[in-house]
C-alpha cells in the first residue's frame, strides 16, 4: 500500500519510498536569464542533489548563462516576457508559453520568483494542474513603496494585487524576504489567508567564495555596487561626497555596476561630471565583485528603493565589510545599526555624509563592524542554510533533520571570521 503524505512543522513531505519511484521534475521560473545563475544556481543544484531533473525558464537567456546551466546539467528554455511592461497582449503570450511548457513537462514542483513569473507561472501551474507550486517574493518593489500611492503607482499596485489573487489561489506556500513585504502580502490578500507564508533570509550568499580579507590601511575607500540609477541613491552619494570634500577629508568613493537604459538611469554626462569633480570613480562593471569588496573599507548602498534583501549587502558583509545603507525596507534591518554598519534616512545626503565621516575619522570601526557583519551573515544568510530551509519547507528534504548552522571560528592570527559547516 502506498504511504500517505505527512505534514511536519508546516512543511509538505512525501514518504521516502514514494520519492524514489521515479525521476521527479522541478521547474524554476524567473524573469531574466542572468538571475538564474546569479541568484538560483545553488538552489537548482540542491534540487538535483535531491533527485530532481531541473528545467529553468526565463526571458533573455544569454549565451554565457546558457553555458553555465549546461555545465551543471540544468535544462533551460527562453520564454517571451516583457519584464517591465504592462501590455496585456504580451503578458498573454507569456502565459500561453508557460502553459505549453508545463503541459509538456508535467513537473512535480514549480517554483516562481519575481512579479511576472509569480503571476503567470503560478496561473499556468493552476491551469495545468501542477500539484505543488510555490511563489518566492523577492521584493514587491516600485508599486508598494508608499502606503498611500497616487496616480500611476496606485494603478500599478491595484493591478498587481488583482492579478496575484487568482493566480496564487492554489499555491502550496509562499516565501518572502522582509517584514514589509509580509505585511502587504497579507494586508492586500495577495495569497489566501490559509496559504502558508514563510520568512526566508534572502537568496543567501556563498560565504566561502565571499571571504574576508584585512581592510587596506591607506585612506578609507567606500564602494557602491549596483545599477547606475537615481533610485539606488547615486545622486545622494555624490552629494554626500561633495560635503566631505569640502572638509578636506581623505577618502575615495568607487562605483561599480552596469549602466542602464531605464528613464531613472544616471546619464553619462552626469557620471563624467562627478568624476571630473573628484566625487567618485566609476570602475565599470564586472563578473567578479569579490576583489572589489575585499579592497574597499566600507560598502555603501544609499538606495531609496524597497528592496527584498539586497544581495550586494550580504556579499559585502560576508567579505567582512561594514555597510552604510538606508532605512528602506529590506536594507536597514539586515545590517543592524551600530552593529554591522550604519543606517541612514533615505534621500538624506547630510546623514549619509555623517555616517561616512565616522568611518573616515575612526577606521577601526570598519574593522570591528566588519567582523560583526561577517558573523551575522554566516549565522543567518549562508546560501546552504537558506536553500536547506527552502527544501524542507517545500517538503523535499526531511524537516526532522537538524538545521544547517555554520559555526563561527575566529582565526587567532588574522582575526577573520570563517563559516564552517557542521
Amino acid at each position: 500500500m502506498t504511504a500517505m503524505p505527512t505534514i511536519v512543522d508546516d512543511a509538505f513531505v512525501q514518504p521516502a519510498d514514494d520519492r524514489k519511484l521515479h525521476k521527479r521534475r522541478a521547474i524554476v521560473i524567473g524573469s531574466l536569464g542572468y538571475s538564474l545563475v546569479n541568484f538560483r544556481l545553488d538552489l537548482m543544484r540542491r534540487f538535483q542533489e535531491n533527485g530532481y531533473e531541473v528545467l529553468a525558464l526565463a526571458a533573455e537567456i544569454d549565451p554565457a548563462t546558457a553555458q553555465i546551466l549546461d555545465r551543471h546539467g540544468i535544462r533551460h528554455r527562453e520564454i517571451p516576457m516583457q519584464r517591465t511592461g504592462t501590455n496585456p497582449f504580451q503578458d498573454l503570450k507569456t502565459l500561453r508559453a508557460l502553459v505549453s511548457e508545463l503541459r509538456s513537462e508535467k513537473p512535480d514542483i514549480v517554483l516562481t520568483y519575481t512579479m511576472k513569473p509569480i503571476i503567470y507561472g503560478s496561473l499556468a501551474a493552476r491551469i495545468v494542474g501542477v500539484g505543488a507550486c510555490f511563489a518566492m517574493f523577492t521584493g514587491l518593489g516600485y508599486a508598494f513603496m508608499e502606503d498611500a500611492p497616487r496616480g500611476r503607482r496606485r494603478l500599478v499596485r491595484d493591478i498587481s494585487i488583482r492579478l496575484h489573487r487568482p493566480a496564487l489561489k492554489r499555491i502550496k506556500a509562499a516565501f518572502c524576504y522582509n517584514a514589509a513585504d509580509r505585511r502587504d502580502i497579507r494586508r492586500f490578500r495577495m495569497i489566501d489567508d490559509a496559504t502558508p507564508l514563510y520568512d526566508v533570509p534572502g537568496s543567501g550568499v556563498d560565504t566561502v567564495r565571499f571571504a574576508p580579507k584585512p581592510i587596506p590601511k591607506d585612506k578609507m575607500r567606500f564602494l557602491f555596487v549596483g545599477r547606475l540609477l537615481r533610485s539606488k541613491g547615486l545622486e545622494v552619494l555624490a552629494a554626500a561626497a561633495a560635503l566631505l570634500r569640502a572638509e578636506d577629508l581623505e577618502f575615495d568613493v568607487q562605483v561599480l555596476g552596469p549602466r542602464d537604459s531605464n528613464p531613472d538611469a544616471i546619464s553619462d554626462a552626469q557620471l563624467a561630471d562627478w568624476q571630473a569633480r573628484g566625487l567618485l570613480t566609476y570602475a565599470g562593471e564586472t563578473d567578479d565583485v569579490v576583489p572589489f569588496l575585499q579592497s574597499c573599507g566600507v560598502f555603501v548602498l544609499p538606495t531609496q528603493l524597497r528592496e527584498g534583501i539586497p544581495r550586494s549587502i550580504l556579499e559585502a558583509m560576508s567579505c567582512g565589510r561594514a555597510v552604510i545603507t538606508t532605512d528602506a525596507p529590506g536594507c536597514g534591518e539586515n545590517v543592524a545599526h551600530d552593529e554591522c554598519g550604519l543606517v541612514v534616512p533615505r534621500g538624506d545626503a547630510a546623514s549619509l555624509a555623517a555616517a561616512m565621516r565616522r568611518f573616515i575619522q575612526a577606521p577601526e570601526l570598519a574593522v570591528s563592524m566588519g567582523k560583526a557583519a561577517r558573523a551575522r551573515v554566516c549565522l543567518h544568510n549562508d546560501v546552504h542554510a537558506v536553500n536547506g530551509r527552502l527544501m524542507r519547507l517545500m517538503g523535499i528534504e526531511d524537516p526532522l533533520h537538524a538545521e544547517f548552522k555554520p559555526d563561527i571560528v575566529e582565526h587567532k592570527f588574522r582575526g577573520e571570521v570563517e563559516c564552517v559547516s557542521t
